[in-house]
């Protein structure tokens, strides 16, 4: 019996307008001409691989998919549909549907084309090829433990599980890492491919935590100079000091009291400003 997601030999029987019909003797399949990739004759033996068309029909292709039934692979989202799912790249002219059910509950977590998934072809109930999102097992089988000199340094990866409190992600190291929800900087979606920290290396099983959020010295100099720049554009002068309320140093500057005094010690370790009778001073 015929299946799709599977490569196969059969014959080609006969011509058609829009290509081949191609048989084993029991079901006829047809091989689209956009499908062809080779010379083809009749009465000849041609591999393909088998897979449903637009209209459902059981069809032929010589192109190669990127992974085959039960197989893994990481592919490309090249559409999403709010309903049915993402639809992925598998290497043939039609895309290979990964199912809604498969995805987050809450859409803004979905993938957006451009990311990409792990996944594994499976048959639905009719027999169609369809993804299936790769399981934590899968990840731990295809990973390798981290070495320690990674501690601090930046590592790239995509997202392929996204839980309540934070994000798992695949390292193009192939390291498993965790991100928790408070050391990210975005929103976080499945597929995302992203730029972080290692925070530390697991000893007990080399996995990675990971933070999005940048060194303290660069983001004490960042706040320093959004000061500077508030302080300049007001003439040198500004009614906020290190002890100013905290809600209303997030209100003007977009960062905690704390981070407030850093950048403003930072300021003032440097000569460029200093406080008094309540006002913050640019220096000459």
């Amino acid at each position: 019996m015929l299946e799709a997601g599977k490569k196969v030999k059969l014959r080609v029987e006969r011509q058609a307008p829009f290509g081949y019909f191609l048989s084993d003797g029991e079901t006829d399949v047809l091989l689209h001409e956009s499908e062809i990739n080779k010379e083809i004759t009749i009465g000849s033996e041609v591999e393909v691989f088998l897979y449903h068309d637009n209209q459902e029909r059981l069809a032929a292709s010589q192109l190669e998919p990127f992974i085959a039934l039960d197989e893994f692979g990481w592919l490309e989202v090249v559409d999403i549909h709010p309903r049915m799912g993402a639809f992925l790249n598998n290497g043939l002219h039609k895309d290979l549907l990964l199912p809604a059910d498969q995805l987050p509950e809450i859409k803004s977590k979905w993938p957006e084309p451009g990311d990409r998934v792990y996944v594994q072809v499976e048959h639905d109930k009719q027999g169609r090829m369809l993804a299936v999102l790769g399981k934590e097992d899968d990840f731990v089988r295809i990973s390798k433990p981290a070495p320690e000199s990674l501690f601090n340094q930046d590592v790239n990866g995509y997202i392929y599980k996204i839980i309540k409190i934070g994000a798992f992600l695949f390292t193009e190291g192939q390291h498993l890492a965790f991100l928790h929800r408070d050391e990210a900087t975005e929103p976080l979606r499945v597929g995302q491919r992203i730029e972080a920290r290692v925070s530390r290396v697991r000893e007990e099983d080399g996995r990675l935590n990971i933070t999005m959020r940048q060194r303290k010295e660069v983001s004490y100099s960042q706040d320093a100079e959004k000061i500077y720049a508030y302080l300049q554009e007001r003439g040198g002068r500004m009614p906020y000091t290190d002890k100013t309320d905290p809600d209303i140093i997030k209100q003007k500057f977009g960062i905690s009291k704390a981070a407030f005094k850093r950048a403003l010690g930072k300021l003032m370790k440097e000569g460029r400003a200093y406080q008094e009778d309540g006002w913050t001073i640019l220096h000459g």
